[in-house]
């Protein structure tokens, strides 16, 4: 690749980076994003998934509750094909102060959160899986939301107004003359390319990494990775979000998720921002905070733990970790000495387009851009009219057409002109629901090297078998249909299982040690990937 020049360069490929990267691309300005690893790499795939009311802050950061109510109505309206209106409920258990809840009410009323209460005898109705101890439940306007999706979706929608996106690549410096930035330096970790950006402005939106890219610039900004870990479980226990009425703490909040329940989490600060590794005692730890409200936790299978790094700004003299605000910072670096760039830090996934809106806002107002945001109004995806849904049922049940369109948002019509074509609606990922044609699409954008890249955008092999079956089918299919990858399919296919196995170490007990052992045995067979030097042994 040659050296190139545009006017903004983006850095970080989470929730808010592809946002800020629509945003740009939406009011005329030439922007590219830089991802060290995939889409979605850090933090935004690394989190329970709920889409805040606004309800968890409401006593503890009264601005990031309003935020929340405010983002919340928008994604729902913008990002249908990401949100599931599960609804949320608060539930006070026989183990938590009863005072706090006049707290927590008062607090949201203050906030804008709506508030219902509910009977225990309606709650125990609507999730038969709570402590029949519980004492006080309150309805909120909680919801699910697809973060790996939600990424894809403003992904495809800022290259349709023109920006473009390098995942793999790692920004390895920044240039600066005169007192302003000139440009970044890249290398393509995929093909050990450099080359260098010459651009007006950058943005570092690089999550827990923030810190380290401030750095190239040499500025200092104190960023601390806050580790959450969190467990999921193979079924959907519960069906709609449920937090416990207390003062945010670890271990209170169940996430349905598709056909999975999401539990979580923790708070401590990490060692850096790579520290992902869940272990067993954190894992443990979790369950016996979750037996208050759902007291069969324990005899529940788990599929994987997980952690993920909150980028947490913490200024001087400020509290870390719980007592940290959950509030984003932009930091205009011309304050420091340094034109054109600035920082963001915190937030959280939910208020990702404000963050992206108010990012935008000072970028343009440096570059003299007087274009308007439009990310509030404009959808993500185009909604498919009834045509479409009806050509694309003919290759799918019913109850599938939905959650198809939904996963492919803009490009749902290009699968259906493929099925149309071609024969491609057998399943490859049956947990998931992923067929064959649907992989297929995605593994040729542009954006995907490897088999992780189809997992974040179809979600195959995150569901019961976590990839023991459909990921040998899938890098099966695509090699026959000559679709090429970053590394070899034995490797990529060894890469995907071993970020899958890494999640299942630290939950293994009971019978997910003889499924794992299963999926181990399968592997070792098929392809040695124990690598055995005498297989007749």
């Amino acid at each position: 690749m040659r050296n190139m020049s545009v006017t903004v360069v983006v850095i970080g490929g989470g929730a808010t980076g592809v946002g800020i990267l629509r945003d740009l691309s939406m009011r005329g300005a030439r922007a590219v994003l830089l991802e060290q690893g995939g889409l979605a790499h850090g933090t935004s795939s690394r989190f329970h998934g709920l889409l805040h009311s606004g309800g968890r802050y409401a006593v503890s950061d009264a601005a990031a509750a309003r935020e929340c109510v405010e983002e919340n109505a928008i994604l729902r309206r913008i990002g249908w094909h990401c949100v599931e209106g599960t609804e949320g409920l608060f539930v006070l258990t026989d183990q938590d102060d009863p005072a706090y809840v006049r707290t927590w009410l008062d607090g949201c009323e203050k906030a804008g959160v709506l508030t219902e209460p509910v009977s225990v005898d309606e709650a125990l109705r609507l999730e038969p899986g709570l402590s029949p101890r519980i004492r006080e439940v309150y309805r909120v306007p909680d919801s699910s939301v697809d973060g790996f999706r939600l990424v894809w979706h403003n992904s495809v929608s800022a290259r349709r107004y023109g920006g473009e996106l390098f995942t793999y690549h790692t920004v390895t410096g920044i240039e600066t003359g005169s007192g302003r930035i000139t440009g970044v330096r890249v290398r393509n970790n995929l093909t050990g390319e450099e080359f260098f950006i010459a651009c007006q402005y950058v943005v570092n939106a690089a999550g827990p990494w923030a810190g380290e890219i401030a750095r190239l610039a040499g500025l200092s900004v104190d960023v601390t990775p806050d580790r959450g870990t969190l467990v999921i479980f193979n079924h959907r226990f519960a069906g709609r979000i449920v937090n416990r009425l207390h003062k945010s703490s670890d271990g209170d909040i169940f996430v349905p998720h598709g056909s999975v329940t999401i539990f979580g989490t923790t708070s401590v600060r990490a060692q850096s921002p790579g520290d992902t590794a869940p272990t067993s005692a954190e894992a443990l730890r979790l369950l016996a905070l979750g037996e208050p409200l759902f007291p069969a936790i324990r005899s529940y299978r788990i599929l994987r733990a997980f952690a993920g790094n909150r980028p947490l700004y913490t200024p001087p003299n400020a509290e870390a970790g719980r007592g940290a605000s959950r509030n984003f910072v932009i930091v205009d670096h011309e304050s420091e000495g340094l034109s054109g760039m600035a920082s963001i830090f915190g937030g959280k996934l939910t208020t990702y387009r404000l963050m992206a809106e108010k990012m935008t806002d000072l970028v343009c107002a440096r570059l003299g851009v007087a274009a308007p945001c439009r990310t509030a109004e404009e959808p993500l995806a185009p909604t498919p009219d009834a045509g479409l849904m009806r050509r694309a049922g003919r290759f799918f049940p019913e109850h599938r057409v939905r959650m198809v369109a939904e996963r492919m948002g803009e490009e749902f019509p290009s699968l259906v002109r493929c099925l149309e074509t071609d024969s491609g609606g057998e399943l490859l990922c049956e947990c998931e629901m992923v067929s064959r044609a649907e992989i297929e699409l995605v593994a040729r954008d542009e954006a995907s090297h490897f088999l992780h890249d189809i997992r974040f955008r179809t979600r195959m092999g995150m569901g019961t078998c976590q990839g023991a079956f459909c990921s040998l089918r899938a890098i099966g299919a695509l090699t026959a249909a000559d679709v090429s990858f970053a590394t070899q399919p034995r490797e990529n296919l060894c890469s995907f299982l071993q970020e899958r196995w890494r999640g299942l170490r630290p939950v293994m007990w009971g019978n997910q040690m003889q499924e794992i052992e299963l999926g181990r045995a399968i592997y070792a067979a098929t392809l040695n990937l124990d690598g055995a030097d005498d297989e007749s042994l």
